[in-house]
């Protein structure tokens, strides 16, 4: 089955989407525009040429929001000006898809946060979550790349209000990776290959995004394969409220480890 959904797109479909990840690498993180250019002009170039209007949508409103994101000040600064012009970013990039989507394809992009049951599977998983993600943050801030929390800079004397800061903004950043790198880019590339394809594409956007944010050096397969166990989580349960919960987890002890970095003889009071 697998093999006939690829040859059904054939190889210029799956051209594009290499392409397509390879733009988000070279333009967002790496930051080389002219080869990152020439491949985003190329994907788009073979995907409004295919025949299925699906390629030519879902993919055409993922390298939108690629070039979009490769122009955004994505970074750690806290100051109200930066937050509100990559807020704006990132709320364009989630609000873009959706309302395109809507227009053309609506069953494909939907919000959908409650499950109609809840699985023992899911369940188990998000529990798991919690020793795993506190193990994974502690093995990378303090012992793979120490000067990790640097990237978030907040004052060297305990400042409550860099502090809410901080926490409100790692906690929107959050969500915002799970609408937009799983209810959005991974549904988008789902519509159009299955999931083996789909989820290791959209991890490659994911990771080029949070690379570019803060998680250098092994943050990178790190976040890598934190988005490949996002994706297979939202594949088999189709809501949100897992792969927030879980991501949600996740910021919890990265924000104690930034904090404790920071302020190791002090109390930890963030609210």
């Amino acid at each position: 089955m697998f093999s006939a959904m690829v040859a059904h797109y054939r190889r210029p479909a799956l051209v594009a989407l290499i392409l397509t990840c390879a733009s988000a690498v070279l333009l967002i993180p790496v930051g080389w525009f002219i080869p990152g250019g020439a491949a985003w002009a190329v994907a788009l170039m073979i995907a409004v040429r295919q025949h299925d209007p699906r390629v030519r949508r879902n993919l055409g409103a993922v390298l939108a929001c690629i070039a979009l994101l490769a122009f955004a000040p994505v970074n750690t600064n806290l100051e109200t000006s930066h937050i509100l012009t990559l807020g704006s970013c990132f709320l364009l990039a989630i609000l873009g898809p959706y309302v395109f989507m809507r227009l053309k394809t609506p069953e494909w992009i939907a919000w959908r946060l409650w499950p109609p049951r809840f699985s023992r599977r899911d369940l188990i998983y998000t529990l798991v979550s919690i020793p795993l993600a506190w193990g994974v943050i502690q093995v990378y801030f303090f012992h793979l790349n120490p000067e990790l929390p640097t990237h978030w800079p907040i004052p060297a004397i305990y400042d409550a209000d860099a502090v809410h800061r901080l926490v409100v903004g790692i906690n929107c950043v959050g969500i915002w990776d799970e609408l937009f790198f799983i209810n959005t880019v991974y549904v988008l590339f789902r519509g159009i290959f299955p999931a083996r394809i789909a989820n290791p594409a959209q991890a490659v956007l994911y990771t080029s995004v949070l690379h570019k944010m803060a998680f250098t050096g092994h943050g990178t397969w790190i976040v890598y394969l934190f988005a490949l166990t996002q994706g297979v989580m939202y594949e088999k349960s189709r809501v949100l409220l897992y792969v927030l919960i879980v991501h949600l987890i996740v910021d919890v002890f990265l924000l104690l480890a930034i904090l404790q970095y920071h302020y190791p003889t002090h109390s930890l009071r963030v609210f």
